[in-house]
């Protein structure tokens, strides 16, 4: 699946846009259910087990910014998690492959609220980092629809800290604390259909979507068979090896020598990053109540 030059960019920068991996049927699908879930929101009023809502969000204007586990609750968004090109492509990175968990960011037009800078190995650290997340995209990511940005190379760096002023974890690094060079970020641009692979340890985030068109980026989490969660897994070992995609199950966890920050004290505010980021003390990408501070645009 994965060429040579794919594995060595991947290696190198920690990250990789791969085209058309979903037909446009798949991407119709997806779709559909996707406005079908925006639409119920219409009849809730504030976070729950499956929708994380924007601060505007109002039952007569249902406006959503995430899908939790959506594989858990439609089976076109399970049978997506397990597309035999994505396992395929993780195969080729790892050999192995282990299904973690979903959700479905949702960049709506005007207002889709942005993701401060982090490392997605800040929540949940394994016994090596042979993760990553795959993002599918639902519509075309483009310079100004709120693209995720990544920081190339950045996987083979530090673990930045993602704690808040109060001593509690908090989902996203102090920009200005750390020191962080964000001026070689690059955005992942593509079609809607094509998927981005990015490293457990990449540092990236995205802006606020201030554009006239949506970008809903349905992220699936992944990890080679032999990683293990260093914080547990509380459905237990069944369960675990329920989620092997491709394999075999192993009870000797690989250990690496990686660097590791555990996400404790737990974020004062739960639900999903957006909350865990209320807590940040600061703010680096602009909201949409305040367009005119974005700090960098994806060029």
């Amino acid at each position: 699946m994965l060429t040579p030059a794919d594995l060595a960019a991947y290696r190198r920068d920690g990250f990789m846009v791969l085209p058309d991996i979903l037909s446009a049927r798949e991407i119709e699908a997806l779709r559909r259910v996707t406005d079908d879930f925006v639409a119920a929101a219409s009849r809730i009023t504030a976070n729950d087990d499956i929708y994380d809502l924007e601060d505007s969000h109002a039952p007569g204007e249902p406006r959503v910014r995430r899908i939790k586990t959506p594989h858990l609750h439609h089976p076109v968004y399970a049978e997506a998690a397990r597309h035999p090109a994505i396992v395929a492509v993780l195969r080729d990175l790892w050999g192995s492959v282990r299904f973690d968990t979903g959700k479905l960011n949702m960049k709506s037009a005007g207002y889709g609220a942005p993701v401060e800078w982090h490392q997605d190995w800040a929540f949940y650290p394994h016994t090596n980092d042979d993760l990553a997340a795959v993002g599918i995209m639902l519509d075309g990511c483009d310079a100004d629809n709120g693209p995720m940005m990544v920081l190339p190379g950045s996987h083979l760096g530090p673990i930045y800290d993602h704690h808040g002023p109060d001593g509690r974890f908090c989902g996203a690094i102090d920009v200005e604390a750390s020191g962080l060079d964000l001026s070689a970020a690059v955005p992942c641009l593509g079609r809607a259909g094509s998927i981005t692979v990015h490293h457990v340890r990449a540092v990236h985030g995205s802006a606020t979507n201030f554009s006239g068109r949506p970008r809903r980026l349905l992220l699936f989490q992944y990890r080679a068979a032999d990683a293990w969660p260093l914080l547990g897994f509380k459905d237990g070992i069944e369960k675990f090896d329920e989620l092997l995609l491709a394999g075999e199950p192993s009870l000797t966890p690989r250990l690496a020598a990686v660097p590791v920050r555990l996400p404790l004290p737990p974020a004062a505010h739960q639900g999903s990053i957006y909350e865990n980021q209320r807590a940040t003390g600061r703010r680096f990408f602009a909201t949409a109540a305040a367009p005119d501070r974005v700090a960098v645009a994806a060029e």
